[in-house]
């Protein structure tokens, strides 16, 4: 069965969030750009750091659906392809990624 990933507008990510179990959030911006604010819950992978991002997608859980942004949903878009060609099932990207971002954000854990 072929997945591709779903790119959905800000307003259309909130909602899925919410009515989606076991929903992932995947910010792969770098640490610098993490800084400004992440969204909730967010965990942080840097995709430019391609040999550990790889690495950590490889640990996730393939069953659970992964929310995915950057800042422009540029990067985020060519995660959501790795991580569907490493056997994820459902992937969704923001968007315009946090450019585009209006509601609340978080300040990461340092």
């Amino acid at each position: 069965q072929k997945y591709t990933m779903k790119n959905v507008s800000q307003q259309d990510w909130i909602a899925a969030i919410a009515a989606t179990e076991n929903a992932v959030i995947i910010d792969v911006r770098t640490p610098e750009e993490c800084a400004t604010g992440i969204l909730e819950n967010a965990i942080m992978l840097d995709f430019f750091r391609s040999e550990s991002f790889q690495h950590e997608i490889a640990q996730l859980d393939k069953s659970k659906p992964y929310f995915v942004y950057c800042r422009s949903g540029n990067r985020s878009s060519h995660a959501c392809a790795m991580m569907e060609s490493m056997g994820i099932a459902k992937t969704v990207n923001l968007l315009g990624g946090m450019n585009a971002w209006t509601a609340p954000k978080v300040m990461p854990n340092s």
